[in-house]
């Protein structure tokens, strides 16, 4: 027989997933990984003859991110599930379903933090522009892809909130879209005229080619009509950045990056920056001063004669 604590029954997992989406606002994305992390600790602690979560202990907690660490697990995967399990046992200590923290000391390697990949302003301008090009040929996906792309580097969204724009969020006239970011939290963001161009064509041309019974308030279509599908945006920048010489492979996430870096290139301000990211941090919009402090670096080493 279980009781609510078991790792067989679950019960305490299943309530912390609850109050993940209703309580604390967790995207889909974020609540799959807690979960996922949470089972990964799971079938550790079974192998290891721990029955229960009351049973688990501090030691148990190190031992697993050590077997993470000797399977090659990364200081930024170790990170995230140190802080998953962490989150987890706070969680289930104040609401009664413990009776102690075993992760109240769990201390994870520290991440080593990397610069992200970027494109150079020239090369996201190749992009777009091929991206224009081909959306001449009057496909409605591709007349979608270029409107995607556009926006993306323009206003520095995240997939997730592109792919979630109903017709509504977007205001033509000011050029202004509404979009809901992480943890349900709405801000306004602009756009410029390239990418006002490409929308228009796109609503008046290329969208009433694909749009079903299914299609709803959704901006953006997949070819059957139903709102366009995040992994089809990630290949048509895939797709899309491979044609242009020398870039890097990034995703839609990439493009973000490269916004952001090129904005405080140009002179913004950084705490503008943030907002049009939705950052709720400042220190999270602080790493694209250090990218561009890096490329001037770069350039400086390889131009100056006395470098």
């Amino acid at each position: 027989m279980t009781n609510a604590t078991s790792l067989a029954d679950s019960a305490v997992v299943t309530a912390y997933e609850r109050h993940l989406r209703s309580e604390r606002g967790r995207s889909e994305h974020t609540v799959r990984g807690y979960l996922a992390d949470l089972r990964n600790l799971e079938a550790f602690l079974q192998e290891q003859g721990v029955d229960a979560w009351t049973e688990v202990t501090l030691a148990d907690l190190r031992s697993w991110l050590a077997r993470l660490d000797a399977t090659g697990a990364s200081r930024a995967t170790l990170a995230r599930r140190s802080a998953a399990v962490r989150g987890f046992f706070a969680w289930a200590t104040r609401t009664g379903h413990l009776t102690r923290d075993p992760a109240q000391r769990l201390v994870a390697p520290k991440r080593v933090r990397t610069l992200p990949d970027v494109l150079r302003q020239e090369q996201a301008s190749d992009l777009l522009d091929l991206a224009g090009v081909a959306a001449d040929d009057a496909d409605p996906v591709h007349q979608r892809d270029r409107t995607v792309l556009e926006l993306l580097y323009a206003s520095g969204i995240r997939v997730g909130e592109l792919v979630g724009l109903d017709i509504d969020d977007v205001d033509r006239r000011q050029q202004l879209m509404r979009v809901i970011g992480k943890g349900d939290k709405e801000r306004t963001v602009p756009y410029g005229a390239p990418a006002a161009a490409a929308l228009d064509v796109w609503l008046t041309v290329g969208r009433p080619q694909l749009v079903t019974e299914q299609s709803g308030p959704a901006l953006f279509l997949g070819r059957r009509g139903r709102r366009v599908d995040p992994r089809t945006v990630r290949s048509a920048v895939h797709r899309l950045l491979g044609e242009v010489p020398g870039a890097p492979d990034l995703g839609p996430h990439g493009l973000r990056h490269s916004a952001a870096t090129h904005l405080l290139e140009g002179g913004a301000d950084i705490r503008m920056v943030q907002e049009l990211l939705g950052h709720a941090s400042l220190a999270t919009t602080q790493v694209y001063t250090h990218v561009s402090v890096e490329r001037l670096r770069r350039s400086f080493s390889q131009a100056h004669p006395r470098a």
